[in-house]
């Protein structure tokens, strides 16, 4: 295991996509929360904004970015033949792929704390001045918001972990990125065009991008779908789920 993590390690830092993507993710991120952070305000008479979806508002582009990095991970190798290549080296399959899946699990846990990070900066910069203020009920340093970013930045790992897992089922990068994208925002078409409250709410239960945005709540929890950490739990088992079935594709499949 220990040379299995070596040579992913070098293979995942020689190619320059791992470095423009893990830096796209914090510049993006930060990007789009500091535009919706600089755009929102608390009137005097009080609103509805829970400051810390606001302050994260970036993570809906940045969870695409951790798509494609966990994609890109391993679908490269099948396009270009080099998983062959792999599991020459590492004929344990399923060693392989604990090993991509540890490599990743690092950069991408790295950029998404600087990413959130930097967002959560602006908004304690920003928002106070917007009216966000403890005179109407919001502490922007409390423990909750700190719990939010940490379980923004567990989502944003898990993301990447799914991706993984889907490639290592679908072996086609541009296929694993069409399904991926399609598990992420399926659902909330489909919730938006049903008119049955109780099948709509179950389908904002499953949904990994719904449960993402329920893992960034401080307000308002009694009428989310899920709570946060059930929420957050959701997404793992969606991660869980996809690492697993990757595994017995790669275990059960020639290459």
């Amino acid at each position: 295991m220990k040379r299995a993590l070596k040579a992913e390690w070098s293979k995942t830092w020689t190619d320059p996509g791992t470095i423009w993507l893990l830096a796209g993710l914090v510049v993006a991120t930060l990007a789009v929360s500091a535009v919706t952070i600089a755009a929102t305000r608390c009137p005097a008479s009080g609103c509805g904004e829970d400051p810390s979806k606001v302050s994260l508002a970036g993570i809906y582009l940045g969870q695409v970015i951790t798509a494609v990095l966990g994609v890109l991970a391993i679908g490269t190798e099948y396009s270009t033949g080099m998983i062959r290549v792999s599991l020459t080296a590492v004929p344990q399959r399923l060693e392989l792929l604990a090993a991509k899946t540890l490599v990743l699990a690092g950069p991408a846990l790295l950029a998404s704390t600087l990413a959130v990070g930097a967002c959560r900066l602006a908004a304690w910069l920003v928002l106070p001045g917007h009216g966000f203020t403890a005179a109407h009920g919001f502490e922007l340093g409390s423990a909750g918001q700190w719990d939010a970013s940490f379980r923004t930045v567990l989502y944003l790992v898990l993301i990447t972990t799914l991706s993984l897992g889907v490639t290592a089922v679908v072996r086609d990068t541009a296929v694993s990125i069409g399904v991926v994208l399609g598990l992420l925002f399926l659902f909330p078409v489909l919730a938006s065009a049903i008119r049955d409250q109780a099948l709509q709410r179950h389908l904002e239960q499953i949904s990994p991008l719904f449960a993402g945005q329920d893992t960034q709540a401080t307000t308002g929890l009694s009428s989310l779908p899920l709570s946060p950490w059930p929420a957050l739990g959701v997404v793992a088992l969606w991660a869980a789920g996809a690492l697993i079935l990757g595994a017995l594709a790669l275990h059960l499949r020639d290459a």
